[in-house]
């Protein structure tokens, strides 16, 4: 008779241990829902490769139909997308931060998310309090457009012009295309105008708690998971000391980049490998799934960083995706090649395709095979 309660309880544990989390917003469109629950899933197995602008330029070229310098290495495109809305915020804003025309990106995202790839989106907005840039990290900005504040109402039309864009992203049967939004991104660095030098815990969350509440509730969209991202931390309690709730946050993140010699240094692999620690932590706390949001070695001058650096880094981590930033090729203003991923020759092509190969790597074939959109 005392073997049955046992049987009960180590069923209902199973149960547990085998259940997803469903998206923090209730309403979350079944799209949205079964993404957030294959993400839980394939994390298990391994991690997704992603790019930003993959779609619409790379190093020597732009705006060319089905190319992407990641599918030129390996015949594949990157699982994640990841584009910005910068410039959305302004009436008639018609080209992003780095010049892509959002009716273009439309296009991209609705491609990607056709084959079966992820969508993440964040957003370099304008300062609201002084007009200028991102970068710009006048004192006073997040107080301004919080509820009550000088820039509130202009705010507010900036979130009208971004929740009609995100709720134009639709698939070819109407439904509304899931988006990983990482708003306010690297909060915990010291500049941009929302970053924690320029607003306290407790603003930052009121912030972020009430743009999630307009989204959702006002302007009713339905489509998102909510990326929280940080970028330095030193103990769990540190990045928890920014983190808005668990009801308003799907997936924990934060970025990374390398900027050493990884034959002679390998503090970024340190690092990087301890603040991973942390956020298996934290996402094991708050039920969430984490992400490396951006990561990156600019011209990737070691051969082997992919398998040697990275790879090694991220092995022991239940990481869903990491996401490297852009290939713009030659920037006049910076006065060098800025891309990283390789292109066709590029000294680290070998390395990346050894990566490609290895089954716990996901780029976008395997990754649709995973159905992520689908029960």
């Amino acid at each position: 008779m005392k073997l049955v309660p046992l049987i009960i309880i180590l069923m209902v544990q199973q149960t547990i241990a085998g259940a997803q989390e469903l998206p923090s917003d209730p309403k979350a469109t079944t799209e949205t829902q079964h993404l957030y629950r294959h993400m839980q899933l394939l994390a298990k197995k391994g991690f997704m490769i992603g790019h930003q602008d993959d779609l619409a330029y790379g190093v020597n070229w732009k705006y060319q139909d089905g190319m992407s310098d990641i599918k030129e290495v390996t015949g594949d495109y990157p699982a994640v997308y990841g584009w910005d809305l910068s410039g959305l915020e302004h009436p008639n804003g018609a080209n992003n931060i780095d010049g892509v025309p959002f009716d273009k990106m439309r296009e991209f995202i609705q491609q990607g998310y056709a084959r079966g790839g992820l969508i993440t989106i964040s957003w370099h907005a304008d300062n609201p309090l002084t007009g200028k840039n991102a970068w710009d990290t006048t004192l006073g900005t997040v107080a301004s457009i919080l509820p009550g504040g000088s820039k509130h109402d202009l705010y507010i039309s900036w979130l009208d012009n971004v929740a009609a864009y995100l709720l134009s992203l639709k698939g070819k049967h109407g439904e509304l295309i899931p988006v990983l939004f990482r708003p306010y991104h690297e909060l915990t660095g010291n500049w941009f105008w929302w970053c924690k030098n320029n607003c306290t815990p407790e603003q930052f969350k009121t912030l972020w708690r009430f743009v999630n509440h307009y989204l959702r509730e006002v302007k009713n969209v339905h489509n998102l998971l909510y990326v929280f991202n940080e970028a330095d931390f030193r103990s769990k309690a540190d990045f928890m000391r920014y983190y808005p709730g668990n009801d308003v946050v799907d997936i924990v993140s934060f970025d990374a980049y390398q900027y050493n010699d990884p034959t002679k240094d390998n503090s970024f692999v340190k690092q990087t490998g301890f603040k991973l620690s942390i956020l298996d932590s934290v996402a094991a706390e708050t039920h969430k799934v984490e992400a490396l949001a951006e990561s990156g070695y600019e011209q990737i001058p070691y051969a082997n960083w992919w398998t040697e650096t990275l790879l090694k880094m991220i092995d022991d981590h239940p990481v869903s995706y990491v996401l490297f930033w852009r290939n713009a090729g030659f920037v006049q203003s910076m006065g060098k090649m800025h891309y990283y991923v390789p292109y066709k020759g590029q000294v680290s092509e070998a390395d990346f395709k050894k990566l490609y190969g290895l089954d716990k790597v996901f780029f976008e074939k395997k990754t649709a095979k995973e159905r992520m959109y689908e029960k």
